[in-house]
C-alpha cells in the first residue's frame, strides 16, 4: 500500500502508529485517507448491487414521475461524478508536467467516479421500480459523510499548522465533494411520491409501514402514531391498520399451494416411471427390491415460499451475533486502558463510543430480526390454515370417515400454531452452534485449553437432553390423538346437545369427556415434568460452563492468575454462551411439537382429493349447457357404483325435473354434476357458472342480508327481486331487525321453510347460468312451493332461460317442465316429456301412482292459500320440515298436534263460510319490547373487555385456582431467588475489595498454601449456588403438577371469569425480566486484584449468577 502512495512532498506512509495511536491528537495518514477510506463507501455499494438487482428486478410497483427531489438527486449524482473526474484530469495534468502524483490519486477517483455514476442510475432505476426510499443508497450517502469527516478535520488542521495550503485544487475539489455528499444523503432521507399505475389503495386506514421510509423502519417510528393513541385511550378494532398486500391470505395461501403442489409433482414423477412396464430376467424380478414409493414434503415447501423472509431473518441474526462478540474485546481494551495510567485519554472516549455504537446496532439488528421472523410466522400460521382449509373442502368421501370435522379443526387450530411458536426459535439451529464455537474460541484465547472443560460438559448433557426430547416427542403423539378424540367427541355433543338435555344423556357424555381429559392430563403431567428438567438441566450449564471452566483455570497450575481482564472478559463470554443455552429448551420443546404436527398435516394434505378435471367445464356440444357421456359415479372407489351408465345431454334454458323413488339417485346425480362422486367412468360437460341450492340449506352465521349476496356487491334491484320472488318479504316483517337480523348458527332463528327460501334466494342473486336445485320445495308448504316455483323456476318465474335441474316429487309442477329424467336403482329408465311419458306405463307411470295421494291431500290443503298472510306464515313456519327428525321426538309431537288443531280451526272456519281465526295474542306479550331487538336484530351481543388494572380479585381467582399452599410455595422460592441474586452483589464486592485488604495486587509469586482460601470461605462459597439450585428443582416439581392439575377442575363448569383470569393473566409479563433489572454492571472504574484467594470470591459470584438464568425458566416451561 505503501507503493500506491509514492513519495515526495505529496507521498506517505499507509499507516503511522505514532501519527494515529499514540498520540494526543490523532489522526489518520494521508494515504490511508486517499485510499482506504475512500474506497470503502465503493466497496459497499458493489458488494450490495447484486442482490439489490435482484429485489429491484422482483419488485415491481409502478414507476414515480420525474419529480424535483428525483432531478436535485440525479443532478448531485452527476455533479460527484464530474468532481471525481476533474480530479483525475487534473492528476493526468500533473503527470503531463512532470509532478509525477502517486498512484492512488489516479485509483481513487477513478473509482468514485464510477461508483457515483452507479448510484447514479440506481437513483433512475429505483423511480423507474416504484422504490419510493433507498435503504442501500442512504446508507451509502451515510458512509460517504462519515469516511469524509476525518480528511475534512485533516486537511484543515494540516493547513493551520503548514500556515498555508500544500494543494489548493484538491482542497477544493474536497470541500466541494463533501457538500455534495452531505446535500446527498441529506435527500435521500425524502421519501418520493407514491408510484403511477400503482394498484389503487382503498383500505380506510392502511398500514403505515408499506409507505414508510428506511429510517422509519429501522426505528419502527411509523408505529410511534398508534403506540400514542394506545396510551391516550384503550384501543379499538377501528384504529387498527388493515393488512398489508404481502401478509393477505389470498397471497400467502396460494404461494405455499403452488409450492406443495410442485412438490407432489416432483414426487409423483419417479412413481409414474417405476410403473413402466419394462422387460426384465426373472431373477432381476426376484432380486429387486420394491421401489420406495417418495412422499411429497411439506416442509420443504414450507421452506421454498418462505426462503427470503428466512434469508433475511438468517442475515439479521448474523450480523447480532457477530457484533454481541465485539463488547468483550473492547471491555479487554478499556481494562488495560484503565490500567495504564499514560495511555492518551481518548482512548478512552473512543472505546466508550464504540461500545455504545456496538451496542445500538445490536438492538437495531435485533429487533429488525425479530419483527422479519414474527412477520413470517403469522405468515406460516396463515398458509397452513389456508392450505388444510382448501384440502378439507376437496377430499374424497373416502377421507372423510378417517378425518372428521373435530380432527380438521384441531389441524388448523393447534398443529399450525406449534409452527408460528417454533419459527422465532428456528435460527438457533445454526445459531447457538455458532455463538457456542465463537465464544469457546475466544475463551481458548483467554484461559487457554481450560476452555474445554466447560466443552466436555455441554457435550456430555447432550445426549441425555436428546433422550428427553425423544420421551417428549412420544408424549406429544399420544396427546394429539387424544385431543382429537376429545374435539370429535365435543363436536358431537355440541351438535346434538338438544337431544342430549331432552333425554338427560349429560352425566354420561360428560364422563366420557372425563376419561379423555384424565388420560390426556397424565400426558400432560408428564410432558411437563420432562420439560422442567430439560429447562433446569440447560439453565444450569452455563452455571456449570462457568464455573468448572474456572475452576479448571486455576487449579491446574499455580500460575494462572484469575485478574480482572481475564474474570470480566470471560464472564462476558460466557453470559454470550449464556443466552442460547437457556434458549435450546424451547428450541428442543419446540422443535418436538413441530415435528409431530408436521407429520399429521403432511398425512392429511397427501390424502386423496376429488379430480378438479371430472367435470369438464371448456369444451360442449353447440347448444348444449349440460352432457353425460355413459356416465359411471361412485362415492368412493372401494364402494360399488351409485349411478351407472347415465346418457344425459340438457339444452340451455331447459327446465329439467328430475323424479324417481327415494333412494334412486337424484341427490347423487347432482354431487355428480358438481364434481363431488368419484368419475369411473364416462365423461361430463358443465358450461356455465353453476348455483347449487342442497336438500338441506346452509345458512351462514350472518344477517338475512349477508346470506342472501354471499359476498357479492349489493343490487338493490336484484336484491329485492330475489326477497319477492322467494317469499321473503312477509319473513322480514316478521324478523326482530328485518334483513339485518343476525341469523344463528346453522339458522337455528329460522324455520325449516325459511332457512330454504334464504338458500334459494341466494341462489337467485347470484345470477349463474345453471342452477341445481335438489329438493328446495318439500321444506315448505304446498301454497309456498307453488309461489317459488310460479316466480321464481318455473316457465314465468325469474330463471326463465336459465338451465334448472330441480330435484322434486312434486306432480304438480312436472307438466311445466320441458323433459323428465326418471331414475330408479341409479339408471335413466325414462326420460321425455310429461306428455310422453304418461303414454307409457312404465317407471314413471308407477312414480305417479305412489305420489299422486300425497299430492292430492297437498291440493286439498291448498285451499287455504287465500287465507289471512299471519296464519299462512304462521303454518311455514311451524311445519313439519325436512330438519324434523326422529332425534326430536318431543317437538315433533307437539307441531303435529299444533297443526291438527289448525286443520279443525280451518275446517270450523270453511264450514260457516268465514274466514280462517288469526292466532290471537295476550296483552303480555303485545307487551314484548320488540322494537328495541328490531333495531338491532343481533343475537350476539359485542365482547366487553375490561380496560385498566388487574384487579386484585383476578390474581386471587387464579391463586386459589392453583391452590393456596402451591401459590405461597412459589412465591417463597422467588424470593429466595431474589436473596440469592442480591447475594452475588455481596460476594463480588468482596472480591473486588480483596486487594485492599491484602495490599498483595497482581503478586503471583505466593505459594498456594498461603493463598488458599479457608474452609470456611470455601463452605460459603457453595452456599449461593446450593440455594438457587434448590430453589430451581423444587421450583420445576411445584409448577409442573399445578399447572396441569387444575385443568381438570376447569374441565367442569367454571365461572367465566375464573376462566379469563387463568387464560390472560398466568404467567405475570415481569417475572421473566424483574431479577434481571436488579443486576448492576460490573464496576470497570474499579482496580481489580490478580491471585487465587481472590478467584474463589470470584467463583462465590459466579455461582450465584445462575439465579438469573434460573429466573426465566418457568415463564417458558409453562
Amino acid at each position: 500500500m505503501d507503493r500506491l502512495c509514492g513519495s515526495g512532498e505529496l507521498g506517505s506512509k499507509f499507516w503511522d502508529s505514532n501519527l494515529t495511536v499514540y498520540t494526543n491528537t490523532p489522526d489518520l495518514t494521508p494515504c490511508f485517507q486517499n485510499s482506504l477510506l475512500a474506497w470503502v463507501p465503493c466497496i459497499y455499494l458493489w458488494a450490495a448491487l447484486p442482490c439489490y438487482l435482484f429485489y429491484l428486478r422482483h419488485h415491481r410497483l409502478g414507476y414515480i414521475v420525474l419529480s424535483c427531489l428525483s432531478r436535485l438527486k440525479t443532478a448531485l449524482g452527476v455533479l460527484l461524478w464530474c468532481i471525481s473526474w476533474v480530479d483525475l484530469f487534473y492528476s493526468f495534468h500533473g503527470l503531463v508536467h512532470g509532478s509525477s502524483p502517486a498512484p492512488v490519486f489516479f485509483i481513487t477517483p477513478l473509482l468514485v467516479g464510477i461508483t457515483m455514476l452507479l448510484a447514479t442510475l440506481l437513483i433512475q432505476y429505483e423511480r423507474l421500480r416504484g422504490v419510493r426510499s433507498s435503504g442501500v443508497l442512504i446508507i451509502f450517502w451515510l458512509l460517504c459523510v462519515i469516511c469524509a469527516i476525518i480528511p475534512f478535520r485533516s486537511k484543515i488542521l494540516l493547513a493551520l499548522a503548514e500556515g498555508k495550503i500544500l494543494d489548493p485544487f484538491r482542497f477544493t475539489t474536497f470541500y466541494i465533494y463533501f457538500a455534495l455528499v452531505l446535500c446527498a444523503f441529506i435527500l435521500s432521507c425524502f421519501q418520493e411520491k407514491p408510484p403511477l399505475f400503482s394498484p389503487e389503495n382503498l383500505d380506510t386506514n392502511p398500514c403505515p409501514e408499506a409507505s414508510a421510509g428506511f429510517f422509519s423502519r429501522l426505528s419502527f417510528w411509523w408505529f410511534t402514531k398508534l403506540a400514542i393513541l394506545g396510551y391516550r385511550r384503550p384501543l379499538e378494532d377501528s384504529d387498527l391498520w388493515s393488512l398489508s398486500e404481502e401478509d393477505c391470505s389470498h397471497k400467502v395461501v396460494q404461494r405455499l399451494l403452488e409450492a406443495w403442489q410442485k412438490q407432489q409433482t416432483q414426487a409423483s414423477g419417479p412413481q409414474t416411471a417405476a410403473l413402466e412396464p419394462k422387460i426384465a430376467g426373472e431373477d432381476e424380478v426376484l432380486l429387486k427390491a420394491r421401489p420406495k414409493t417418495k412422499k411429497p414434503s411439506f416442509l420443504r415447501a414450507l421452506v421454498r415460499t418462505f426462503t427470503s423472509s428466512l434469508l433475511m431473518g438468517a442475515c439479521f441474526k448474523l450480523i447480532q451475533d457477530l457484533l454481541s462478540f465485539i463488547n468483550p474485546q473492547l471491555l479487554s481494551i478499556l481494562i488495560r486502558f484503565i490500567s495504564d495510567p499514560t495511555a492518551p485519554t481518548w482512548w478512552g472516549f473512543l472505546l466508550a463510543g464504540l461500545m455504545f455504537v456496538s451496542s445500538t446496532m445490536q438492538t437495531l439488528i435485533l429487533h429488525q430480526h425479530y419483527h422479519c421472523i414474527f412477520v413470517m410466522a403469522l405468515r406460516i400460521r396463515t398458509a397452513i390454515i389456508g392450505v388444510i382449509y382448501r384440502k378439507a373442502l376437496t377430499i374424497t368421501n373416502s377421507v372423510k370417515r378417517e378425518y372428521t370435522v373435530g380432527e380438521m379443526v384441531n389441524l388448523m387450530s393447534v398443529d399450525a400454531q406449534r409452527f408460528m411458536d417454533v419459527s422465532p426459535f428456528i435460527n438457533l439451529l445454526w445459531s447457538a452452534p455458532l455463538q457456542v464455537i465463537l465464544a469457546i474460541y475466544f475463551l481458548w484465547q483467554i484461559l487457554g485449553p481450560s476452555a474445554l472443560a466447560g466443552v466436555a460438559v455441554i457435550v456430555l448433557l447432550i445426549p441425555l437432553n436428546g433422550a428427553v426430547s425423544m420421551k417428549m416427542k412420544t408424549y406429544q403423539v399420544q396427546q394429539m390423538k387424544f385431543k382429537d378424540s376429545r374435539i370429535k367427541l365435543m363436536s358431537e355433543i355440541l351438535n346434538g346437545i338438544k337431544v342430549l338435555k331432552l333425554y338427560a344423556w349429560e352425566p354420561t357424555f360428560l364422563e366420557q369427556v372425563e376419561g379423555i381429559r384424565q388420560s390426556e392430563l397424565q400426558l400432560l403431567r408428564k410432558g411437563a415434568y420432562l420439560q422442567a428438567i430439560s429447562t433446569f438441566i440447560w439453565v444450569c450449564t452455563p452455571f456449570m460452563v462457568t464455573l468448572i471452566t474456572l475452576g479448571v483455570y486455576v487449579c491446574v497450575d499455580k500460575n494462572n492468575v484469575l485478574d480482572a481482564e481475564k474474570a470480566f472478559v470471560s464472564l462476558s463470554l460466557f453470559n454470550i454462551l449464556k443466552i442460547p443455552l437457556n434458549l435450546l429448551p424451547q428450541l428442543i420443546s419446540g422443535m418436538t411439537q413441530t415435528s409431530v404436527s408436521l407429520k399429521r398435516i403432511q398425512d392429511f394434505l397427501n390424502q386423496d382429493e376429488l379430480d378438479p378435471q371430472c367435470v369438464e367445464r371448456k369444451t360442449i356440444s353447440p347448444g348444449r349447457a349440460i352432457t353425460i357421456h355413459n356416465g359411471t359415479f361412485s362415492w368412493s372407489k372401494d364402494l360399488p357404483p351409485t349411478l351407472h351408465s347415465l346418457n344425459i345431454q340438457i339444452p340451455k334454458g331447459a327446465l329439467v325435473a328430475v323424479v324417481g323413488p327415494v333412494g334412486c339417485g337424484k341427490s347423487s346425480l347432482v354431487s355428480a354434476l358438481l364434481g363431488e362422486m368419484e368419475k369411473l367412468e364416462g365423461a361430463v360437460s358443465v358450461k356455465g357458472s353453476v348455483a347449487y341450492v342442497p336438500q338441506q340449506a346452509w345458512i351462514q352465521n350472518c344477517t338475512l342480508q349477508e346470506n342472501v349476496l354471499f359476498g357479492q356487491p349489493m343490487n338493490p334491484k336484484r336484491y329485492q327481486q330475489a326477497l319477492e320472488t322467494c317469499a321473503l318479504l312477509a319473513d322480514l316483517d316478521v324478523l326482530p331487525g328485518g334483513d339485518q337480523t343476525e341469523i344463528g348458527e346453522k339458522g337455528i332463528n329460522l324455520s325449516g321453510g325459511q332457512r330454504q327460501r334464504v338458500s334459494l334466494a341466494r341462489a337467485v342473486y347470484s345470477d349463474a347460468n345453471i342452477f341445481l336445485l335438489d329438493d328446495p320445495l318439500s321444506a315448505v308448504d304446498s301454497h309456498v312451493a307453488k309461489h317459488i316455483f310460479d316466480q321464481v323456476i318455473g316457465p314465468e318465474g325469474v330463471l326463465a332461460g336459465k338451465t334448472r335441474v330441480l330435484v322434486t316429487h312434486g306432480i304438480s309442477f312436472l307438466p311445466q317442465t320441458d323433459f323428465i329424467i326418471v331414475l330408479a336403482d341409479g339408471q335413466i329408465t325414462e326420460m321425455g316429456h310429461y306428455s310422453e311419458l304418461l303414454q307409457h306405463d312404465g317407471s314413471f307411470a308407477n312414480f305417479l301412482r305412489n305420489y299422486a295421494p300425497d299430492e292430492n291431500q297437498e291440493a286439498n290443503e291448498g285451499v287455504l292459500q287465500h287465507a289471512n298472510e299471519e296464519v299462512l306464515l304462521l303454518e311455514d313456519t311451524l311445519s313439519t320440515h325436512t330438519d324434523l327428525t326422529d332425534t326430536e321426538p318431543a317437538i315433533y309431537e307437539v307441531r303435529k298436534q299444533f297443526m291438527r288443531e289448525m286443520s279443525s280451526l280451518s275446517s270450523e272456519g270453511e264450514g260457516q263460510n268465514r274466514p280462517v281465526l288469526k292466532r290471537y295474542t295476550s296483552s303480555l306479550e303485545k307487551e314484548v319490547p320488540a322494537t328495541q331487538t328490531k333495531e338491532t336484530g343481533a343475537l350476539i351481543k359485542e365482547e366487553i373487555a375490561e380496560t385498566g388494572n388487574v384487579k386484585l380479585s383476578v390474581y386471587w381467582d387464579y391463586a386459589k385456582s392453583v391452590g393456596l399452599c402451591t401459590t405461597l410455595f412459589i412465591c417463597l422460592l422467588y424470593a429466595g431467588q431474589n436473596a440469592v441474586a442480591i447475594g452475588a452483589n455481596v460476594w463480588l464486592s468482596a472480591w473486588t475489595n480483596d486487594v485492599e485488604e491484602h495490599g498483595q495486587q497482581n503478586n503471583t509469586s505466593g505459594s498456594w498454601s498461603c493463598c488458599r482460601p479457608s474452609p470456611w470461605w470455601l463452605a460459603l462459597s457453595r452456599l449461593p449456588a446450593c440455594c438457587t439450585q434448590l430453589c430451581c428443582t423444587t421450583r420445576s416439581v411445584r409448577l409442573s403438577p399445578s399447572l396441569t392439575r387444575r385443568p381438570q377442575a376447569a374441565s367442569s363448569i367454571v365461572s367465566p371469569r375464573t376462566y379469563t383470569s387463568s387464560m390472560r393473566f398466568w404467567p405475570p409479563p415481569s417475572s421473566c425480566c424483574s431479577i434481571h433489572s436488579t443486576h448492576p454492571s460490573p464496576p470497570l472504574w474499579s482496580s481489580w486484584p490478580a491471585r487465587h484467594s481472590s478467584a474463589w470470591l470470584f467463583f462465590l459470584w459466579l455461582c450465584s449468577m445462575a439465579s438469573c438464568s434460573a429466573s426465566m425458566w418457568p415463564h417458558r416451561g409453562s
